[in-house]
């Protein structure tokens, strides 16, 4: 007789407490002595790279591998920070993207304790109190019981492809029988825009009768050549209960009707996404960024004012093309035309910009403005720029009063709001709890990743930076949002050392304000990845001849090579070298005076090559921005310290896009490579402009450009918090390239191939036009609308954030209050109520 194998048993894992505390029993003198040294350093707290200088310490190599490859090791090799309070050590461990665990170890018992995330914030809030007196009574925001039956993924790599996951788990929910396909029947019915029902009408009053009219429209439509129009065939199909908007020709009519015969028969989520990118849902969009001086001519390089106009501006146009595109395909180009508007703030005193006029067209499109509405304060309209940390006692009333002025300009709301940076999302989610309008959120950057420690140590910042209203409209606006989009896999949830820029939302503490155990959910599917390009108008690869500005080359050569000194450019260069190029706003986060220090102080660089910037201004005087002037004294002082006037060349910020695209290829023209040399940067547009006109680049390891760049292949990742490898990174390349210059043109030509299958404006406006009828269907058939939490989030804003608005001082504005009026010529298609704004 056989002896049956012995049943499988399920054993539970170790917990970490268990783990690490085997270790250190099976360590104990080891793990005491690095313990010690750690707690040797006083109340602090500890890095990554503290921690691990400490285990690299160990002189025995076989007991330091030891330690290195079991649980303890693990421990710190995974821990993002560690709290010294002696006797005691608190650890934040990450063992993947999105999960964390927390943990206490007393040094002096070598006894371990697991802590909830309530806890271990507590225990932080006692280093940054100064005392030992813990609190049990801190305000506490908890999101999660909100969440808590809403489906959310499970693997880090499934993060930032929300769509796809929530496409699966709904489509499997809701369509589990045929009856069940009611809520697409009902969606379908709803749609009408303008007084024009699309889609079905009351000839078709129940799922069941949809059916057998599908199957008559089916045989009608096969009858016909495919590139019939749809004007020929429009009354049968009326007739039979369907109504315009499923195509333009006989043939793309079929089409999407045999694909809602599919979801009919057997739904799938690909099949659904699909149909539903077919359906017209998306005739408006307003895009909202208040901050800065918004324009499209002479702002580029004004305070606040950079990418994020560059990013939007391409956004508009692609995003129109993309409208049209859809408009044409459903058959309604000639019905209906596609609506954007750029919410931004109007600014009296526009030193020479537009930014004072109320309407202004975006060039290069067909139907797209800038709206501009002024901030007020008791009525009075504030004539000046003012910082974007300073602009939150302005938002609400902002938000206000752009919400009747949209409505009045669209004839209606919009279809979607998408909001831009900290300002422009809190006011999307305002908007759009008033008018009920789904909203997109792009953070671009969200700064409690720019400046370590600004949660728990806000104080220090809040007289310069007001983080706590700014990280608190973070909070509400991202929980708030129906989908977020972002660049790169890295702002959601960073990598395996590295914590993303929303991840860093999910626990944190601002001592004596609140403290945030469940702020937001990286799992969550409202999080898309979708990558932006470059303007293929301005940036094109330097091997196409035929579209080169040679024209420009004087100014360029002008530009880069002329010995004479000015407020646009110092330091002398000539072309016998290749050269190192950034560019970039002047700031602390951009760090080209790091890139700057660390070329002045190789002296085989500086030997194969020149550096050039192109950043900020020169003259501190001429700069309004506080950060600015510190990173342009710093410069000087470095010019001055290691002489740098012979091989280095600094350009002030240029903002002329057409001779900044021809810049780039007269560089790559020379042999010459661009830096990014960013301490953290959440995308890298002018990574995708270099690499797009087919300059090797080299780009920061911290944030998107890890993503754009495949190390070695399309570029390169250097790491600028160590400036010495950066620099033999730059010695090696070039002495390669100077034996072989077949190896640039290999990174040129890779880095050409990256961008066209991954980050082009077309691809982007595709994909954020699929997300938002995906979302929009999935609100409307399920509670994706999540009310609950945006009850809590709305207590929130009224009892914390509009007290901490209170808190940030008023601009000064010495003139008197602006009335702003216009006539009837000015004003946007159905706001003719609306004269002036007084």
């Amino acid at each position: 007789m056989a002896t049956q194998a012995p049943r499988p048993v399920l054993r539970r894992l170790n917990s970490i407490q268990e783990r690490v505390q085997s270790a250190v029993q099976e360590h104990r003198n080891i793990i005491l002595d690095i313990l010690s040294r750690y707690v040797k350093q006083g109340r602090t707290i500890l890095q990554p790279h503290h921690l691990l200088d400490e285990l690299n310490n160990i002189v025995d190599e076989e007991k330091a591998a030891k330690i290195k490859d079991g649980a303890f090791g693990n421990l710190l090799l995974n821990c993002q920070e560690a709290i010294v309070l002696p006797p005691w050590m608190g650890f934040a461990v990450r063992p993947q993207p999105g999960i964390w665990e927390y943990v206490r170890i007393n040094v002096e018992e070598l006894m371990l304790e697991e802590l909830t995330v309530s806890e271990y914030l507590g225990y932080k809030e006692l280093l940054a109190n100064g005392t030992d007196v813990y609190d049990p009574f801190v305000l506490e925001l908890d999101l999660a019981p909100f969440n808590a039956n809403f489906p959310k993924m499970t693997r880090p790599s499934s993060i930032g492809h929300g769509v796809q996951f929530l496409n699966r788990h709904l489509s499997s929910k809701l369509f589990h029988t045929p009856e069940s396909i009611e809520p697409l029947f009902q969606f379908l019915k709803m749609h009408r825009y303008r007084g024009q029902t699309l889609m079905l009408n009351d000839r078709i009053a129940t799922l069941g009768r949809l059916r057998p009219q599908l199957s008559k429209a089916e045989d009608a439509l096969t009858k016909l050549p495919e590139n019939t129009p749809f004007a020929d065939f429009a009354r049968t199909l009326q007739d039979l209960g369907l109504e315009k908007g499923w195509g333009n020709t006989a043939g793309r009519v079929l089409d999407t009707i045999k694909m809602l015969e599919d979801l009919l028969q057997a739904p799938d989520p690909d099949t659904l996404e699909k149909f539903l990118a077919r359906i017209p849902m998306v005739f408006s969009v307003v895009i909202v960024s208040p901050h800065g001086y918004f324009g499209q001519e002479g702002v580029l390089g004004l305070p606040d004012t950079g990418g994020q106009v560059v990013y939007i501006l391409d956004q508009v146009r692609a995003l129109e093309h993309e409208m049209l595109e859809n408009l044409r395909l459903q058959g309604l180009e000639s019905i209906y035309e596609p609506q954007i508007v750029i919410l931004t703030r109007l600014i009296p005193n526009a030193i020479g910009t537009t930014c004072n006029q109320r309407v202004e067209k975006v060039m290069g499109s067909r139907f797209s403005h800038i709206l501009r509405i002024p901030f007020r304060h008791d009525g009075k309209v504030l004539k000046n720029w003012i910082s974007r940390f300073d602009v939150y006692p302005y938002l609400e009333t902002y938000a206000q009063e752009a919400a009747s002025e949209i409505c009045a300009y669209l004839s209606g709301p919009p279809d979607l709001i998408i909001g831009n940076y900290s300002d422009g999302n809190l006011v999307a989610s305002l908007l759009c709890q008033r008018l009920d309008v789904t909203q997109c959120n792009i953070a671009h950057a969200l700064e409690k990743t720019k400046y370590p420690d600004s949660d728990i140590y806000w104080e220090k910042f809040e007289k310069k930076y007001h983080f706590s209203c700014q990280f608190t409209a973070d909070l509400i606006a991202m929980n708030h949002a129906d989908f977020v989009i972002t660049s790169t896999y890295q702002e959601i949830a960073g990598n395996a050392k590295t914590v993303g820029q929303y991840e860093s939302h999910q626990a944190f503490t601002m001592p004596g304000l609140y403290r945030v155990v469940n702020g937001v959910n990286v799992f969550d599917p409202k999080f898309n990845i979708v990558s932006p390009g470059a303007d293929m108008n301005y940036y094109f690869p330097y091997t196409d001849k035929e579209r080169r500005l040679t024209r420009l080359h004087p100014a360029i050569e002008e530009l880069l090579y002329s010995s004479a000194q000015t407020d646009g450019h110092i330091g002398v260069i000539d072309n016998s070298k290749p050269i190192i190029f950034t560019m970039a706003r002047l700031d602390r986060v951009k760090n080209l005076t790091g890139l700057v220090e660390l070329y002045a102080k190789n002296k085989k660089l500086r030997e194969l090559t020149h550096l050039v910037i192109v950043g900020g201004e020169i003259d501190p005087a001429k700069s309004k921005d506080r950060e600015e002037v510190k990173e342009i004294e710093k410069m000087h002082n470095l010019i001055k310290e290691y002489s740098l006037q012979r091989n280095f060349r600094w350009i002030r910020s240029q903002t002329d896009r057409v001779q900044n695209g021809e810049l780039y290829r007269y560089l790559a023209d020379g042999g010459g490579v661009f830096v990014q040399p960013a301490l953290y940067e959440g995308f890298g547009l002018t990574v995708v402009e270099a690499m797009t006109c087919g300059l090797p680049t080299f780009a920061t390891c911290h944030g998107g450009p890890a993503e754009i760049i495949e190390h070695g292949l399309s570029g390169f990742h250097i790491d600028p918090y160590h400036p010495d490898e950066v620099a033999e990174e730059l010695v090696a390349f070039f002495e390669k390239v100077r034996s072989d210059p077949s190896v640039w043109t290999k990174i040129s030509e890779a880095a050409l191939q990256r961008i066209y299958s991954s980050f082009t404006w077309k691809l982007y406006a595709e994909r954020l036009m699929t997300l938002t009828r995906v979302y929009g269907f999935w609100k409307y058939v399920s509670n994706l609308h999540r009310r609950e939490a945006r009850r809590y989030l709305e207590m929130f804003y009224i009892l914390k954030f509009r007290e901490l608005v209170k808190t940030v001082p008023l601009s000064k504005d010495d003139e008197g209050p602006e009335e702003i009026t216009e006539t009837k010529a000015q004003l946007g298609p159905g706001e003719a109520a609306i004269v002036g704004v007084k």
